[in-house]
């Protein structure tokens, strides 16, 4: 089921979400979540979504990107379920890149990231996910990551001269969701 996208300025955004409890993974309610997830990601043309984005207060994300014309130029990154995630950065380096979020419709700012990171979690069944990665592979992870920690993007921002709506900054994007 296609879910509401709770927008910046709901207070429960700004909280930090719970652990899922190892005895729900493969259980009918997760698997439910995470259709409900997936089918709302998918309608909205995400890269991503973290439970909190609709109104759920658990430490969970997905995340793919594959043929979006939102991100027309950004590499591919592979449909994964993330629970109870644990990121490390490989490199106190930190790059720039532009972002939208399904929670700020309509903008896009640019925002610092690490480079490259591990992250590590479960999937949807409890098996233990451990993967390294780097570019935009690494800038999702990030990004819906902070969801779970009650930041949105734009609380990340050095220069809020680089955040502004899409169709002012990217006139070739007018019209899509952000995510």
């Amino acid at each position: 089921m296609i879910r509401e996208i709770l927008k910046m300025g709901t207070s429960s955004l700004m909280q930090v979400s719970a652990p899922l409890p190892h005895a729900a993974f493969g259980s009918p309610e997760l698997h439910e979540l995470l259709t409900d997830m997936n089918e709302t990601m998918i309608a909205a043309n995400g890269a991503g979504l973290a439970a909190p984005q609709i109104g759920e207060n658990l430490r969970v994300v997905i995340f793919e990107l594959k043929n979006n014309p939102r991100y027309p130029d950004a590499e591919p990154v592979p449909f994964t379920v993330l629970i109870n995630p644990e990121l490390t950065p490989l490199s106190p380096e930190l790059e720039d890149g532009w972002e939208g979020c399904l929670s700020v419709p309509g903008m896009r700012g640019l925002v610092p990231r690490h480079l490259k990171l591990r992250y590590t979690g479960f999937d949807e069944n409890g098996h233990k996910i451990d993967r390294t990665v780097s570019g935009w592979h690494a800038r999702v992870v990030q990004h819906e990551c902070d969801h779970l920690d009650g930041v949105l993007y734009p609380m990340r921002m050095n220069d809020m001269s680089h955040f502004g709506f899409t169709e002012v900054l990217f006139p070739e994007l007018a019209g899509q969701d952000d995510d």
